[in-house]
């Protein structure tokens, strides 16, 4: 019997997330509809839930910046440096795109701020100085304060000195970022649990209108994704090769997009990007190189994901935001979003760091998380398809833009 039960679970545990989350929002609805009562007794899932975020998201930053600096690989091919360059500028892109349509449809989240006293920055200077501030913070109290600046600041300056530490401590380092990541994903297997008892609790507390507030979130989200996707990732590509770049854009959004949607995961989806780059007969010491590390910091969807949930929680809170905080906010959220994991919902972790700068604390920023969960089963989709196909696509512009250079070189 026991056997039995533990199998049940087993099983449970390991079918598709979307689906266990999409139940578990449906759930949370119907409870909320018909039992006010038991829909807020059950919101002690989603405390519990957002306290296991916050318990692991600083730990986790910090292990996956100091192995990925530590480990990352020098002598990479020249072609290499465009590829990466056009994945720096799209997700900076992507976040001034998020900040304009922000800006301009400004959301509202509903959030249990309680008695807690927040004192937003007063302009561009004070934020720097608060940024800066928070860069000297001892390392111990960064991971306890849950400091993502000073964590991102530390983890850069050991993984910097940790690429010359010898092969076994570079292979523990590897181990350690694993251990981390597969505890993050054990957290995000109870997503379901959490989502349901935070869609009860919230709806039972402030009724069905913080349907419309999601729908309207999401709706942000999915826009400025499609503007990337369809406007701004287009324009890179022609000021590349030089001629229409919408054949191949829809061929990377068809064989990858598409799938990456379904699979929700950027590292999941990098066999599926060789094989189209294969197809597409692109420099294979190229592609062998750029897709995987595309994986990791062609981030355009977190970076939208991280801006938009940041000033949703900002508008919220009534903080004003000028233009040059505007600014710092992009190079933030892209930076961030480069920092993204490969678990699903990983942007949705550094939210915080985002939400640091103007002065929301922790517990604030991971009410944001909880609401990027609720929306996730879209938002996440849609963020991986966004960031695998650029992967690929901007890959093969840059290896049809060197083909043809060569080829007129040669005539």
């Amino acid at each position: 019997m026991q056997t039995n039960i533990i199998g049940r679970l087993g099983a449970l545990f390991a079918g598709s997330l979307v689906k266990q989350i999409m139940l578990g929002l449906i759930a949370g609805v119907a409870l909320a509809w018909f039992s006010r009562d038991a829909a807020l007794a059950v919101g002690l899932l989603g405390e519990l839930f957002v306290r296991a975020l916050k318990a692991v998201a600083p730990l986790l930053v910090l292990v996956l910046v100091i192995s990925s600096i530590a480990n990352h690989q020098q002598g990479q091919k020249t072609n290499i440096r465009p590829i990466i360059m056009l994945y720096l500028l799209s997700t900076f892109f992507a976040a001034v795109v998020a900040v304009i349509f922000s800006h301009l449809f400004p959301q509202m989240l509903s959030m249990n701020v309680g008695k807690t006293e927040i004192t937003p920055p007063s302009g561009i200077a004070e934020v720097l100085h608060g940024l800066l501030m928070s860069m000297v913070a001892n390392p111990i109290d960064a991971l306890m304060n849950a400091n993502y600046i000073g964590i991102l600041v530390w983890a850069l300056g050991l993984g910097l000195a940790f690429r010359h530490a010898s092969p076994s401590s570079k292979a523990f380092l590897n181990d350690a970022s694993n251990a981390a990541t597969w505890v993050v994903r054990c957290v995000i297997r109870c997503a379901p649990l959490g989502i349901f008892g935070l869609v009860a609790s919230i709806l039972a507390s402030t009724g069905f209108d913080a349907l419309w507030e999601y729908a309207s979130l999401l709706s942000l989200l999915l826009g400025c994704m499609l503007l990337m996707a369809l406007v701004v990732n287009p324009l890179l590509v022609l000021n590349k090769i030089r001629r229409n770049p919408y054949p191949l854009v829809f061929t990377c959004i068809r064989e990858s997009g598409v799938t990456a949607f379904f699979t929700r995961s950027s590292a999941a989806n990098i066999p599926v990007n060789m094989a189209l780059a294969k197809r597409l007969g692109l420099d294979e010491d190229t592609y062998s190189v750029s897709i995987p590390l595309g994986a990791t910091i062609s981030m355009a969807g977190a970076s939208i994901t991280i801006t938009v949930l940041t000033l949703a929680a900002v508008h919220t809170l009534g903080i004003s935001v000028d233009v040059p905080t505007a600014i710092l906010l992009s190079l933030v959220a892209s930076l961030c979003a480069c920092g993204a994991s490969g678990v699903a919902g990983g942007s949705l972790l550094l939210i915080p760091v985002a939400c640091n700068m103007f002065g929301i604390p922790n517990d604030l920023a991971m009410q944001v998380v909880a609401v990027g969960f609720i929306i996730g089963v879209l938002q996440d989709s849609a963020e991986t398809a966004l960031n695998s196909s650029t992967d690929i696509l901007f890959t093969a512009a840059v290896c049809q833009a060197e083909a043809e250079r060569e080829t007129r070189t040669a005539v």
